[in-house]
């Protein structure tokens, strides 16, 4: 299968979610042998903060500084592709959306990688400058980050005719149990770019049982206002590569994870992170939030808290009982949230909806 994707990008992982799942994706796609042409406006952040420069195998990454010095290119591409992708953020979404919608390819895909964040956008009357203004009902398959009722949500708001979801996944090769670096071992971390609907979650499950323990906490993460003042038993690193990101989770018995305020209140929308952490064997300390017994098992691969006392009680279980609870969560990464299990569901998508349209 030949496969294009209109993207925010893949080359850089700074300030983003996006990069890390197309890699993984993409990667597996490869290996299974399908071809993936990526289409990413060169935008100066992420050229400052590139660590992808090409894609490997049969996919190709396609930098181009403007829409118009690549429409013609992109349109011959398209054409001869058995799908082409648009997806949520993409600088030129709408030039995008116009171009597959009046191409020739098989089967037109929209991928909504921050569902939640469209839909309260929406809600309160904004412009989405990522959607075509007609909505999605001219596309074949609209894919969504995020289940649950969101995708009936979807069809109802944007006129959406085919959805799924399209869950985040993870490539075991890159993430995988390791040892610590030294220099980030704590006593529990957090990995995540700073977001103003985050930092109530951040403050009860990770910087106030901070304040309350002397033990050392790591933070990874960019964009964080310098106004912030954080315990002093906290270190913050503001960037961690992906390639380093094995070599955090590991360097901490436990890792917090905390979800955005409109993920959370739609539910059935896991992060990223995790999946990494878990493929790194390190048990996850989540806020709670509809649909995450769907991916993990709570209690037994992942630990729940709602108030800094529950986040103390889960930082204080033996190291032996976070071991199990990280060992337990690996299997089930490996087993249902790989990059490879997501390209074949991506896949199985793309021809269902290809054979209906």
């Amino acid at each position: 299968m030949r496969i294009v994707i209109f993207g925010l990008t893949v080359s850089s992982a700074w300030g983003n979610g996006h990069a890390t799942l197309w890699r993984s994706l993409i990667r597996a796609l490869d290996a299974d042998g399908h071809e993936v042409v990526f289409y990413e406006q060169d935008t100066p952040y992420y050229r400052n903060h590139r660590d992808l420069p090409q894609l490997t195998g049969r996919a190709r990454l396609r930098l181009y500084p403007t829409w118009d010095e690549i429409r013609h290119e992109a349109l011959h591409v398209v054409d001869d592709a058995d799908a082409a992708i648009v997806t949520s953020y993409c600088p030129d979404g709408r030039l995008a959306s116009d171009l597959v919608l009046g191409s020739a390819v098989r089967t037109r895909v929209f991928y909504d990688l921050d569902t939640p964040v469209t839909l309260e956008r929406l809600d309160r009357g904004e412009d989405v400058a990522y959607l075509p203004p007609s909505g999605l009902s001219e596309f074949d398959l609209v894919l969504s980050f995020t289940g649950g009722r969101a995708l009936d949500l979807l069809r109802d708001r944007l006129g959406a005719r085919r959805v799924a979801p399209l869950y985040g996944s993870v490539d075991p090769r890159s993430h995988r149990p390791c040892k610590p670096e030294p220099a980030w071992m704590s006593a529990c971390s957090y990995l995540g770019t700073w977001s103003a609907d985050r930092q109530a979650a951040l403050e009860r499950l990770f910087i106030e049982p901070a304040r309350r323990r002397r033990e050392r906490f790591v933070l990874g993460g960019a964009m964080y206002p310098p106004s912030i003042e954080w315990p002093p038993n906290v270190t913050h690193v503001e960037h961690v590569p992906p390639p380093a990101h094995p070599a955090f989770y590991c360097s901490s018995p436990l890792t917090v994870s905390v979800t955005r305020r409109a993920m959370a209140q739609l539910g059935y929308c896991p992060s990223g992170r995790l999946f990494e952490a878990a493929a790194c064997g390190v048990p996850v300390l989540s806020d709670t939030w509809d649909g995450l017994d769907t991916f993990f098992a709570p209690g037994a691969e992942i630990l729940l808290a709602s108030d800094t006392d529950e986040a103390l009680a889960a930082i204080d279980l033996p190291r032996e009982e976070l071991a199990r609870i990280g060992a337990r969560a690996r299997e089930r990464v490996l087993d249902e949230h790989s990059g490879t299990r997501r390209a074949a569901e991506l896949v199985a998508h793309v021809e269902a909806a290809g054979g209906a349209a």
